[in-house]
């Protein structure tokens, strides 16, 4: 046997390597960096005429908070002019940009400071639309928070109108008694919010 030999023998004799798996990777959340600005949950100032505070939880499947969701929320002002002006990342608390961002505290719960938006079309119900990240989502989620008032606009609201009155309950708002908009968001489970998909354009 030569030399040769004797080294693929012994090789091949050689125990197997035992390796040990490295540690998962997380892919996030992590909105703790960059993403924050200040004021970023207050869309008007809250001495401004009119100013009301939207706020509420943010639960998983079980009913848990989720302590660290990113919310942003786009509307309309009071008259229900859809506003398209620069500067929604510098509160200069003048004006109305529309839009705002916040993390949930670690109880799972958010606040803005907004106004009421007003209808688009005469006789549509007004919405706020909601925008969710979270933990386990690789896609964020999107639906509609309704103000409850006009009842005859939300029964024609073509979108309320497709779904059966326990999952319509989970987009409309409940008025608390100061003027401001109670809104849960549910990712899963029996009371999960109704989430809604854009076609994706071709």
């Amino acid at each position: 046997m030569t030399a040769t030999s004797n080294a693929v023998a012994a090789n091949t004799a050689a125990p197997a390597l035992k390796l040990t798996p490295t540690p998962g990777q997380t892919i996030g959340p992590f909105y703790g960096y960059a993403l924050p600005f200040a004021k970023d949950n207050e869309l008007v100032s809250q001495a401004r005429p009119g100013s009301i505070r939207l706020h509420g939880v943010v639960t998983d499947g079980n009913g848990t908070v989720i302590p660290d969701a990113l919310l942003e929320i786009w509307q309309a002002d009071e008259a229900g002019n859809v506003v398209s002006k620069d500067g929604s990342l510098v509160r200069d608390g003048y004006t109305f940009t529309g839009w705002g961002r916040t993390a949930v505290d670690n109880v799972g719960h958010y606040t803005f400071t907004t106004l009421n938006p007003g209808a688009t079309e005469e006789g549509k119900a007004p919405f706020i639309m909601l925008t969710v990240f979270a933990r386990g989502l690789l896609n964020r989620l999107f639906t509609r928070i309704y103000l409850p008032e006009d009842t005859a606009a939300l029964a024609a609201d073509p979108l309320l109108a497709s779904l059966p009155e326990d999952r319509r309950r989970t987009l409309i708002a409940t008025r608390e008694e100061d003027g401001g908009l109670r809104f849960d968001v549910s990712l899963q489970g029996e009371n999960e919010t109704v989430f809604l998909a854009y076609p994706r354009e071709s």
